[in-house]
């Protein structure tokens, strides 16, 4: 996928998101318990019309953030002002579908050589033998 269709879709979830403002326990002094500083972001997924891997790869990355209407929860409670919490919680948003986009590296096979197996194998052999040796000694073995 290619960074259009990503800005795209970045700017559909921007166009999408519901904002809610909490009064956050973060930094701010008195002024936290005054002033509802924390956002929380709430973007449907369904809506966002991705690619079945990219919504699977998505579903993994929010875990815990996912509803089961498909609701994603992104709260940004750092900053001590709404307007800097806001981009951040954005920023939050972007990241998690740029990783998204990502597809993952597939991981090559190993495969052990002739001799290497042979030396395993060896090694198991002899570490069976000192294990086996271990327990109660018995007289024939005087």
């Amino acid at each position: 996928m290619d960074n259009n269709q990503l800005e795209d879709i970045i700017g559909r979830a921007h166009a999408l998101a519901e904002e809610s403002f909490l009064a956050g326990s973060g930094p701010g002094g008195q002024n936290a318990n005054k002033v509802a500083t924390e956002v929380q972001l709430r973007v449907n997924i369904y809506a966002l019309r991705l690619s079945p891997p990219v919504f699977a790869r998505l579903r993994d990355l929010a875990g815990s953030k996912l509803t089961t209407a498909g609701d994603l929860l992104i709260t940004a409670r750092q900053h001590r002002n709404q307007e800097a919490n806001r981009t951040a919680a954005r920023a939050k948003l972007d990241d998690m579908l740029e990783a998204a986009h990502r597809q993952p590296k597939r991981r090559a096979k190993t495969r052990i050589n002739r001799i290497g197996k042979t030396q395993r194998l060896k090694a198991k052999k002899a570490r069976g033998d000192v294990k086996s040796k271990r327990g109660k000694v018995s007289r024939s073995d005087w």
